[in-house]
């Protein structure tokens, strides 16, 4: 099992402790480009598929809600990317 495998299974088992940092190189392996909005918006941005996720950075700390990662499931799902 690689390590985009390893990290993706992770991230489906919605562990509580899943940091932004986590979340940016597994969006990075499916093809997906951070861009800065404003404040603490952040789009991540798929250029191939045309699909944009948009949330809020963590903080003060690094840990992602629940919300938003059922959410990035949702939208890989309606992407056919899970």
């Amino acid at each position: 099992m690689t390590r985009s495998e390893k990290l993706l299974s992770r991230f489906l088992s919605r562990p509580k402790d899943f940091t932004y940092n986590e979340l940016f190189r597994l969006l990075s392996s499916f093809g997906y480009e951070e861009q800065q909005g404003s404040g603490s918006r952040i789009v991540f941005n798929n250029e191939g598929l045309k699909h944009n996720i948009k949330l809020h950075k963590p903080h003060p700390g690094n840990v992602l809600k629940r919300y938003q990662i059922d959410l990035i499931i949702d939208e890989l799902k309606s992407n056919e990317l899970l």
